[in-house]
């Protein structure tokens, strides 16, 4: 990077030391096929005022309350992705890739129209959400961006599985996942968010899933939309993909971009240190319930707080070169 080009990304960060809100400067529009139902949806994204968060619009339900806030209050389930229900009984699933690239890109208030119940899965990463919300730009706005502090470690478990927040003095994610299966077998990732880390590092991480477990999930009519073009499919020990992977750990970096998405309903985004053994939508879900449900464990971060952190971005960066 030109000596210019780093001096820009400096004052980028210390501009985001002032934690303004975002949304996008125009509306944006995409279609693909939900990766469970395979029925064809159309996905309209606009601004959104301050203060408004990520707001789901189910543009076929005229006779019903179509919003769905995109807050924990709202999962309805957990199974194969993460969907929301309102209050009338109106659905939106498959979430998560969609809220991890606005988490990554720290956009928080848009109002985001499908006419379909699922989004669609495009390549099965974050990858395309981000093109799209690029090309519409981001713009800041007038409210202060407020963050979740960690203040005292909780934790959540399921049989082997476990996930816990903790104090730190920035947000990272350290997770861990374990199959028996090759290629993946045993991976660890630590990531520290970052708009440039979350590109380079996250965003492309791509969904995975086993040959064999495709008859079965059809037969309860899931998994209707996986292709060789949005999931990394493994069979006989291998992966059967004619592109191969992205990245050598790209399974434990898409676990990652799945919590990011999971960990954005949580309504802000989290100070602290996310360590997962195993995770899922499941775990992720309960561990920002959990979190919420107790108080003493965060508070509003101060600004001296952020402040700090934004001062440690910035040192990591020019240390970096």
């Amino acid at each position: 990077m030109c000596p210019g080009g780093a001096n820009r990304k400096v004052a980028e960060l210390k501009v985001a030391a002032l934690d303004v809100q975002h949304t996008i400067s125009s509306p944006a529009v995409c279609a693909g096929i939900g990766v469970h139902t395979g029925a064809r949806v159309r996905l309209s994204i606009r601004p959104a005022p301050a203060d408004t968060g990520i707001i789901f619009v189910r543009g076929d339900e005229r006779d019903l309350d179509a919003r769905i806030p995109a807050t924990a209050d709202y999962v309805a389930s957990t199974n194969l992705g993460t969907t929301l229900r309102n209050r009338a009984g109106v659905e939106i699933a498959t979430v998560e890739h969609f809220l991890a690239a606005c988490a990554g890109l720290e956009i928080d208030n848009l109002i985001v129209e499908a006419d379909g119940p699922e989004l669609p899965i495009l390549d099965g990463s974050s990858a395309q959400f981000v093109q799209l919300l690029m090309s519409a730009g981001t713009k800041a706005q007038h409210a202060t961006r407020r963050s979740i502090e960690i203040i005292e470690r909780i934790s959540v478990a399921s049989g082997d599985k476990s996930a816990s927040l903790e104090p730190a003095e920035r947000a990272e994610f350290d997770v861990t996942i374990r199959y028996a299966d090759a290629p993946i077998g045993v991976q660890r990732r630590r990531y520290f968010p970052g708009r440039d880390a979350f590109l380079h590092e996250i965003a492309d991480a791509r969904t995975y899933g086993f040959l064999s477990d495709v008859e079965k999930l059809h037969a309860i009519g899931r998994g209707l939309g996986a292709s060789y073009e949005n999931t990394v499919v493994i069979d006989g020990g291998r992966v059967v993909n004619d592109d191969g992977l992205r990245f050598e750990d790209e399974f434990v970096r898409h676990k990652i971009l799945d919590a990011i998405g999971d960990l954005a309903l949580a309504g802000a985004p989290i100070l602290g240190r996310y360590v997962a053994d195993q995770p899922g939508h499941a775990l992720n879900v309960k561990l920002v319930q959990t979190l919420l449900d107790t108080p003493r464990a965060w508070r509003w971060a101060p600004p001296d707080v952020l402040a700090a952190m934004a001062e440690r971005q910035v040192a990591a960066f020019a240390a970096a070169g």
